[in-house]
């Protein structure tokens, strides 16, 4: 299909006089712009501009409150007005240089309510400003805005990089910064050097156009920027082109379709900041090469080669430091070592290779080690280590780098020895959180870098490394375990098939009668090619030995009773092996005649001798685009598959052949039709076998969105674990474009903990509770924790699972045992609770609403808060009485006495419950109004307008802590009324009970005085020691959260309050702003303890609450879980 671009270049060809072309009017401009978003541009804007204009106007009001825009040529109408209502409000003030008369006029119009409920942007301070002029780089606009937005391509701008420089001279200096965004169509977008913030592509945008002269003609004009009125013979020659170039589609009679990818650039302040780091690490000298063709068409903003750890440290630290990402090469075979407008770190200096004899390092691992910097390629590692008489189970191409270790890693070594990650016991690493050197795993001493430590999740981190490992670091190097070097007797098959049928039975016999009869030291690979007008299955055979092989001593195989004597006979060492691959030296010529580029993704299978299976694979080759097209067939099993899927981050074990899809063409076509249609095909043929297949290989997948159904099968089991790692060491996004893993999934905004005694109708009134949610259109949804843990039991045991689920008297039955074998699992896996918690959130799939009954913790909001930081989670504690409870398990009466189904995990204090429901009463009544006025205010629309005015302070009070600022509601008009009614509200207990509100200061003095006002209550002040009058009392106070993490602040101090100002026994309500470790509220309430009123009589109101810090369990191991903690906003991070 061809692109806008190559259309246009034709297209000019066409015209062979300058005076032939005139320039656009503004209304053929307009018809020309009209078709061209007609209809098929709509995917574009819904599917990727929507999107990713909504993801940063998101991140950047978490800074403020409303924001301004300059619009650079919106057209007729501004893509602001596509955006969701409550990003449209916030949108304050709106300008747009518009040199269209006829846009600028409609733009206004769109844009000209200014009433509350309607228009596009129904909350502008003041009305849109059009200018009705292009925008130029001699412009004398002095405003500044928060974000300058190019939506419709930088066509005509030149030289682009000084546009862009002009409007981030226009971005308003403000914490949080601004942001330029530019959303160009169709081909690269170079801006020599600029670094962006973030940047994202959609190549699968396309422009279709109808097939009618008068539409071609208005459409080539727009294409090509003038107009040639008068001249027919060119309008005919425009015609024709458009129609040749142009494909036609069965779903979409009468049109013409061309390719029309965009991409996405975000720059902030920081885009001009490259010559910062190349002051530090060098530059490559002269042209980078590439293997992978789709990262040699990229134009990265500049590519550093780091020669010591420190130039790493120095690339992380300035990444972080200029909020923007990086890019790693190693082999440089990935599709995203290289990314447009990123700073790419070429790791070629770390090349060495080291081979330590067993005990040599001082350690205690037995048998050879190689330690391999991640700058070798996987040739130099095995000619080094064959010279040791030793090996590794790398891959089969000598040029990869450590991308391929660290993401698997599939070699003809896999069945013996398992997969490269398999052998990877260590690492060294910097962080791209904090810039540290970490090393994991068993490391040598000598092979560690000066000042490197090993990190608290060290085992989390080895584990990710093993598999997914370009996610989580700049790896520096790895440490292999090594083995005796063999050598390979290598065999060849190539059988011509006739037919499909004669292809399938073929298939079938290799899966069926030869590969799974193999050995582990065995692996045959086959090839399904095209060559010489028929349809081919090739099949190599590696068999290994450490002991002597001869190609005159060779055994029988299985092959040779099914298809006959092979064609050839090599006896090869670990060296040799490289070249004996079949695609390499005998199809079509030895690739093509390494004349030819290729585009790879890779589906694992089993069973490929079966029907649907086989005519997939044999469909696939017939409808190659270009003949050099082929599928390779690895073989697995054997070892791959006897490593345990939750063993290492790669989790996907279970299959007999990796199907790598092969889209080959020449290397002279590169950027052409034939390229492009390649790679569609290897997306096609993916697409047909991913619900066939068992897994998705990571290792190719990169950020083309392409890929993101693909991802959804890589690393099997283990996506969410490696998303939330993901999450904890690369919060910055230091590694966006490595190996794409699942974004975590948004957590619900509420979590209902649905506890109570067995019988007290915890899951009946989870039903309820749904149901009350989804009536206001809300999504909710409810679960059973227990469920994970009676799956385990059925296995364990062989009960039947389906009863233990679904039958009541069958799951009392085994209650006692299921609770045993529960505690048992607890003392082998002591964080089995999370990791059941965490899987239930995430099972759950992104709902505004989740209820989980099925709770086994005391305390479980203290115990799982932190887990979920963004989201809020309340303890519903059902009730009801015994004889009650009795009847709903079906006793009767002398039956023994109910037991309690909380099975404590630990030996901490009473706790209180978010909330308690008396559910006695028959039907649903009671628990409908129960959710109506305990549960639905938690989305009032007041909460939420609280939430906006916390802005998000970014690298404050020092780097990588992103702030919220909190005490800012009361700067905010009308914040601090908001704030106070809704404490007021929201209070479970009875203001007519409290005898005064006693607060800390600073933050909690401003919001405590207001309330206390408001209820008609003595204040009591709690200050530093020194500040109040004798008689005090006081206690020591360690540092809070946000003391702690700044230097002149730091270690204990001591808080006092007067003396004789609350009677012993008052009841008090404690009122904060925020709640993060808990080390202040602790304090106050030792000290309110210490005057004579105990933690029963005690309440806690919060503004906002930072539960990653843990606060609730600190409070829980101080003796203080029975205070009733209730807090108004919840927020991740500081």
């Amino acid at each position: 299909m061809a692109t806008l671009t190559s259309l246009k270049h034709s297209l000019v060809q066409r015209v062979q006089k300058e005076s032939s072309k005139q320039p656009l009017s503004d209304a053929q401009y307009t018809a020309g712009f009209d078709v061209l978003v007609r209809d098929s541009e709509r995917t574009t804007y819904r599917d990727f501009i929507i999107p990713q204009l909504s993801q940063l106007l998101t991140s950047l009001l978490e800074s403020r409150t409303r924001v301004s825009v300059l619009e650079i040529g919106p057209g007729p109408k501004s893509v602001l007005e596509c955006l969701p209502s409550q990003l449209r409000r916030r949108v304050g003030r709106y300008a747009a240089y518009e040199p269209n008369a006829l846009f600028a006029a409609r733009l206004e119009e769109g844009l000209c309510c200014m009433s509350e409920t309607e228009g596009a942007l129904p909350c502008l301070e003041s009305a849109a400003d059009i200018r009705r002029l292009p925008f130029e780089l001699g412009s004398t606009d002095s405003e500044t805005y928060d974000v300058v937005l190019f939506c419709h391509s930088m066509y005509g701008m030149k030289p682009k990089r000084s546009f862009i420089e002009r409007a981030l001279s226009m971005l308003a200096e403000r914490p949080g910064g601004g942001m330029v965004i530019v959303f160009h169509r169709d081909g690269v977008l170079d801006l020599d050097g600029l670094v962006c913030h973030r940047t994202a592509c959609f190549p699968a945008g396309v422009v279709r156009v109808a097939d009618e002269d008068e539409v071609l003609d208005c459409f080539a004009d727009f294409v090509v920027g003038f107009s040639v009125d008068g001249n027919e013979a060119v309008r005919n020659d425009w015609r024709k082109v458009c129609r040749a170039l142009g494909r036609r589609e069965e779903a979409h009679p009468g049109h013409l379709v061309f390719s029309a990818p965009n991409v996405m650039v975000a720059f902030t302040q920081h885009a001009t900041s490259l010559s910062g780091l190349t002051a530090l690490v060098p530059l490559v000298e002269g042209e980078k090469t590439i293997k992978n063709r789709e990262a040699r068409v990229h134009r990265p903003a500049a590519v550093v080669r780091p020669t010591e750890v420190q130039h790493v440290q120095q690339c992380v630290r300035w990444a972080l430091d200029h909020g923007v990402g990086l890019t790693v090469v190693g082999g440089g075979h990935s599709g995203h070592c290289l990314w447009p407008n990123v700073v790419s770190v070429d790791m070629g200096a770390f090349d060495q290779v080291h081979i330590l004899s067993a005990g040599v390092d001082g350690g205690n691992h037995s048998g050879s080690l190689v330690v391999a910097g991640a700058g070798c390629k996987t040739g130099d590692i095995i000619s080094k280590a064959m010279a040791a008489g030793v090996t590794v189970p790398l891959g089969s191409r000598p040029s990869v780098g450590a991308g391929l270790w660290l993401q698997g890693g599939i070699g003809h070594l896999a069945r013996l020895h398992g997969l490269a990650c398999d052998s990877i016991i260590g690492a060294v690493l910097v962080s791209v959180n904090s810039s540290e050197i970490l090393y994991v795993g068993h490391v040598p001493s000598q092979h560690r870098p000066a000042g490197a430590v090993r990190p608290e999740n060290e085992d989390d981190l080895l584990w990710a490394i093993k598999g997914a490992g370009t996610n989580f670091g700049i790896v520096l190097s790895v440490t292999f375990k090594a083995y005796l070097a063999p050598t390979y007797l290598v065999r060849n098959w190539v059988v011509p098939l006739s037919n499909d049928v004669e292809a399938r039975v073929k298939l079938n016999e290799f899966d069926d009668l030869v590969a799974s009869k193999l050995q582990p030291n065995c692996s045959a690979d086959a090839y399904l090619y095209w060559d010489a007008n028929q349809l081919h299955l090739g099949v190599t055979m590696y068999e290994c030995s450490t002991n002597s092989l001869t190609s005159a001593t060779h055994a029988p195989t299985p092959m040779s009773a099914v298809w006959g004597p092979e064609n050839d006979v090599k006896v090869v060492d670990s060296v040799g092996l490289f070249e004996t691959e079949m695609y390499m030296s005998g199809m079509h010529g030895g690739h093509g005649g390494d004349k030819t580029s290729s585009f790879k993704r890779c589906l694992f299978l089993k069973h490929i001798g079966e029907a649907t299976i086989a005519d997939c694979l044999v469909a696939a080759v017939k409808t190659r685009p270009s003949p050099l097209c082929y599928l390779h067939l690895l073989h697995g099993g054997a070892a791959v598959s006897d490593v345990p899927a939750d063993a290492t981050a790669f989790g996907c074990r279970d299959w007999d052949f990796a199907c790598v899809i092969t889209g080959v063409w020449p290397r002279d076509q590169d950027g052409t039709e034939a390229a492009s249609s390649a790679v569609a095909w290897v997306y096609s043929v993916a697409e047909d076998l991913l619900s066939l297949s068992s897994g998705v290989y990571g290792a190719d997948l990169g950020p083309d969105p392409r890929d993101d159904a693909l991802a959804v099968k890589a690393f099997g089991s283990n996506r969410q674990r490696l998303a939330r790692l993901k999450h904890s060491v690369d919060p910055r996004r230091v590694l966006a474009y490595a190996c794409p893993l699942p974004k975590t999934l948004t957590e619900p905004k509420l979590i209902i903990l649905v506890t109570g005694e067995c019988g007290a109708g915890k899951d009946y009134c989870a039903d309820v509770w749904v149901s009350i949610f989804t009536q206001t259109s809300l999504t909710a949804c409810a679960v059973s924790i227990s469920d994970a843990t009676k799956r385990e039991y059925a296995v364990a045991t062989g009960a039947d699972l389906s009863r233990l689920l679904y039958d009541r008297v069958y799951k009392e039955q085994h209650r006692p045992t299921l609770t045993a074998f529960f505690q048992e699992q607890v003392q082998q896996r002591p964080r089995l609770p999370e990791e059941h918690f965490l899987d239930v959130v995430h099972g759950a799939g992104e709902v505004d609403v989740l209820l989980i009954t099925g709770m086994r913790d005391e305390a479980p909001v203290a115990t799982f808060s932190h887990l979920v930081p963004d989201s809020r989670l309340l303890e519903v504690h059902v009730q009801a009485n015994e004889q009650t409870r009795r009847v709903r398990r079906g006793y009767h009466n002398g039956d023994s006495k109910l037991t309690n189904n909380i099975t404590p995990t630990s030996t901490t204090s009473y706790h209180h419950p978010s909330i308690a429901f008396a559910n006695n009463n028959p039907g649903t009544s009671a628990a409908e109004t129960f959710a109506q006025q305990h549960l639905l205010p938690f989305f009032h629309a007041d909460l939420h307008r609280l939430a906006t005015m916390v802005r998000s302070v970014p690298d404050f009070p020092r780097p990588s802590i992103s702030f919220r600022h909190v005490l800012g509601i009361a700067q905010q008009p009308g914040g601090l009324s908001l704030c106070t009614s809704l404490l007021l509200t929201y209070f479970a207990g009875s203001w007519a009970n409290v005898d005064a509100i006693a607060c800390c200061e600073a933050g909690g003095f401003i919001y405590a005085s207001a309330l206390a006002s408001r209820v008609n209550v003595p204040l009591i002040l709690i200050r530093e020691a020194g500040k109040l009058p004798p008689p005090t009392v006081s206690v020591v106070k360690t540092a809070s959260h946000i003391s702690s993490v700044t230097a002149s602040r730091s270690g204990e101090k001591r808080i006092e309050m007067e003396s004789g100002v609350l009677r012993r026994g008052a009841r008090v309500v404690v009122l904060d702003d925020v709640l993060a470790t808990g080390e202040t509220l602790c304090a106050v309430l030792q000290l309110l303890g210490d005057a004579g009123v105990g933690a029963e009589c005690v309440g806690v109101l919060v503004v906002a609450e930072f539960p990653a810090h843990r606060g609730r369990e600190m409070l829980r191991r101080r003796g203080f879980g029975e205070v009733h903690v209730q807090s108004l906003l919840v927020f991740g991070g500081a």
